[in-house]
């Protein structure tokens, strides 16, 4: 018997996963657990699952546990699908020997996937060039000022064909299900899931995030027409008229639904999430403070130099090197 894919079903599928130095624990349980759960309710083994790290022994993850794991594998030998799960500074991820194995294993048909911050690594490989992908929400921005043609979607996952990339969390949970459900049909893959207590399965375009109104605690439609704005235009922020204008309501009415509903103002809110992105770039991109500066909508690295600090306590230079 042949499932969707093309596989024989009667044959174990063989999963492996490069480990990167801080990959978060969440995230690889999320994805190995129902591989782990499938053998088990099944009776057999539908999966085999190998494990791998750039120093070919072992890969700590970013709460300190190790995961024993071998070398880079240098051909298929077997390999099935190879996700790379990586989590952190995506400025910290120099390995080019991940890159190279992913070329390589792609060029001999294996299914390549990304984890959380994994899908910034395969693009490095040039392996998203000419399909669609998604990453981590915490990592987006890093990966647009690097790789300016990629355009990730804000998704809890993207399956497409020979590519697969999911944003992280829990997450892998929903990838999971949809992968066995591909492999082993969905009745099986709902018992997996259900052995996780995972009832409700979001869909492969389910967002990543809660909503703006989740998040800021705000039910006013204008409140929220504006704050979707500031968080799209941070590298070229609107003024208040204008963004009250985009709103249906007027600067002085925007004032007080800003007071009313989060006790603070327009400027103090677009300032706190201008610095924010910031912080993430900081921490997670190679580009220097002065990029950073003009990417979040600052005239000049010292104007930016005051605003970050007043915001945050300290300098940006002194943000990075925490």
């Amino acid at each position: 018997m042949t499932n969707s894919s093309g596989r024989t079903a009667d044959r174990p599928q063989t999963i492996g996963f490069i480990l990167i130095p801080g990959f978060a624990l969440m995230c690889y349980a999320s994805a190995v657990e129902p591989l782990r759960a499938a053998n088990l309710l099944a009776g057999r083994d539908l999966y085999r699952i190998r494990h791998f790290a750039p120093n070919g022994i072992s890969a700590r993850s970013s709460s300190g546990a190790d995961v024993a794991a071998a070398p880079l594998p240098s051909r298929r030998d077997g390999l099935d699908v190879l996700f790379v799960c990586a989590g952190g500074n995506p400025s910290d991820w120099h390995y080019p020997s991940v890159l190279a194995t992913l070329r390589h294993l792609a060029r001999e048909g294996v299914r390549i996937g990304g984890i959380s911050g994994g899908p910034y690594l395969l693009a490095e490989a040039g392996l998203l060039d000419a399909c669609e992908f998604t990453i981590h929400w915490e990592h987006i921005q890093a990966f647009r000022e690097v790789f300016h043609r990629l355009k990730p979607k804000q998704t809890r996952f993207v399956i497409d064909g020979n590519r697969i990339t999911c944003g992280g969390g829990v997450a892998p949970l929903d990838m999971m299900h949809a992968l066995i459900a591909e492999a082993h049909g969905r009745d099986f893959a709902g018992e997996v899931s259900d052995w996780f207590l995972h009832a409700h399965i979001s869909a492969s375009l389910a967002p990543q995030r809660g909503s703006t109104p989740q998040r800021h605690g705000v039910t006013h439609s204008a409140l929220v027409t504006v704050l979707e704005k500031m968080e799209t235009s941070v590298e070229h922020p609107l003024d208040r008229t204008a963004m009250a204008a985009l709103s249906g309501v007027s600067p002085r009415h925007l004032d007080r639904l800003f007071q009313e509903e989060m006790g603070t103002t327009f400027l103090a809110t677009y300032r706190r999430i201008r610095i924010a992105q910031a912080h993430r770039l900081l921490q997670q991109s190679p580009l220097s403070i002065s990029e950073i500066a003009f990417a979040t909508g600052y005239s000049s690295p010292s104007h930016f130099a005051r605003a970050f600090r007043a915001e945050t306590g300290v300098s940006p230079t002194r943000s990075r090197s925490r």
